[in-house]
């Protein structure tokens, strides 16, 4: 049993969740998910929280999917609630009410980067690097696509998912991913600067404006739910699987 990693405390008008597995490089749990959902009601209740910033612990903000536990779901049923899980609350950062900003450094891989995705504000400083590399095991990035084409056009999306390649922060500033560079270290602290802007401004007038900007592609996430689950019934997602746990090189076959 993984003990919880998200770290959440509340300063003022500002909330801060902090992915807190730095020995694991913050990869991400079946249990994240859950925690995600549970902060994010956290601050939705509290009415002097304005604002809810996401960032990382120790050497990045988070490598993405635990895939070490890919191994261990169960049957296709267990796969498909694992994927409604995780992409609910994905989907739920989305919808929560108030600003969120994520302030990443180091690697924002996978889950990590999706999870930037569906932060209103990106700001990183110059070592953070994004990707999205799930074709390498088999899979998409579902939440990926369901909002990367929001964020991204289409040709560094198409570059992100198919290639996998990792964006350093000034391709990724180019491409939409990220709003604002700083230097090395000091994220966190532009985060908290613009977190504190941000929450002067009318509650309302954000929420409505945050809601009327995210209304925009309503289908995409159910159409993402269901490339994903059908890509996690496949031999080429076992054979990712196994082979990122063998480390060796997948051999995939297109069934």
């Amino acid at each position: 049993m993984f003990a919880r990693m998200l770290a959440y405390h509340s300063d003022g008008p500002v909330a801060w969740a902090r992915l807190d597995r730095p020995e694991k490089l913050n990869a991400m749990t079946r249990a994240f998910w859950g925690e995600l959902e549970d902060v994010l009601e956290r601050a939705e209740a509290d009415a002097a929280v304005r604002v809810l910033v996401f960032h990382g612990a120790g050497r990045c903000f988070s490598v993405g999917g635990d895939i070490e536990g890919f191994g261990e779901l169960g049957d296709l049923g267990d796969k498909r609630d694992y994927l409604r899980e995780a992409m609910g609350a994905l989907r739920a950062v989305e919808r929560f009410s108030k600003p969120t900003i994520a302030a990443v450094h180091g690697d924002a891989l996978g889950g990590g980067c999706e999870l930037t995705l569906v932060c209103d504000i990106v700001v990183a400083d110059r070592t953070a690097r994004f990707g999205t590399p799930e074709t390498g095991v088999g899979l998409i990035p579902g939440p990926g696509v369901a909002r990367g084409s929001a964020q991204l056009n289409l040709h560094w999306l198409k570059l992100l998912v198919l290639t996998g390649d990792i964006l350093d922060v000034e391709e990724a500033r180019i491409a939409g991913l990220v709003n604002r560079v700083t230097p090395e270290g000091r994220h966190i602290e532009e985060a908290g600067a613009m977190a504190a802007r941000i929450a002067n401004r009318a509650p309302l007038a954000l929420a409505s404006g945050k809601q009327l900007l995210n209304a925009r592609f309503p289908d995409a996430w159910a159409h993402a739910i269901d490339a994903v689950g059908f890509l996690q019934g496949t031999q080429d997602f076992a054979e990712g699987i196994s082979a990122f746990r063998e480390r060796r090189h997948p051999r995939f076959e297109g069934r």
